[in-house]
C-alpha cells in the first residue's frame, strides 16, 4: 500500500484469500456450513457441508480478459485440479473478482449426476 493512497496491494496471496472469503460467504447464503483450511496450503481450501453431505472445494480466480480482435471480455480458466484432487473427490470453486461471483466446476470425471445438489 502507498502511504495517503487508498491502492490496494495486490498479490496472488492477497487475491486468494479475498476469493475464499467470498466463497465462504456465496456456500453460507446457499445454506453450507463452511469450514476453512488453516494452513497456506493442501488440496482443499474449504469444506463445506450440506444435507448431511460434505463437499470439499478448492478455490480459485478467474480474471477477466479481452480476446485479441475481439470486443467482449471473456474469463480465462483457472487452474485445473491435480490427480490427487479429482481422486479425492475435491470440487473447483471459481471467483471472479470483477463481478464478485462464485461459481462451481464439476469436473467431468467426477461427475455422476449426484453432484447436482451442489448447484
Amino acid at each position: 500500500m502507498t502511504s495517503g493512497n487508498h491502492q490496494q496491494r495486490k498479490d496472488s496471496s492477497r487475491t486468494g484469500d479475498i476469493a475464499e472469503y467470498y466463497a465462504i460467504t456465496w456456500l453460507w447464503d446457499a445454506g453450507y456450513e463452511v469450514f476453512k483450511n488453516c494452513g497456506c496450503t493442501g488440496q482443499v481450501d474449504l469444506m463445506a457441508i450440506k444435507d448431511n453431505k460434505t463437499f470439499k472445494f478448492d478455490v480459485k480466480s478467474s480474471w477477466p480478459r479481452r480476446e485479441k480482435n475481439k470486443r467482449y471480455r471473456t474469463c480465462r480458466r483457472s487452474t485445473y485440479l491435480t490427480k490427487e484432487q479429482k481422486e479425492n473427490g475435491i470440487h473447483r470453486l471459481v471467483f471472479n473478482p470483477e463481478t464478485r461471483k462464485c461459481h462451481i466446476v464439476l469436473t467431468p470425471e467426477m461427475f455422476d449426476g449426484s453432484q447436482l445438489e451442489l448447484l
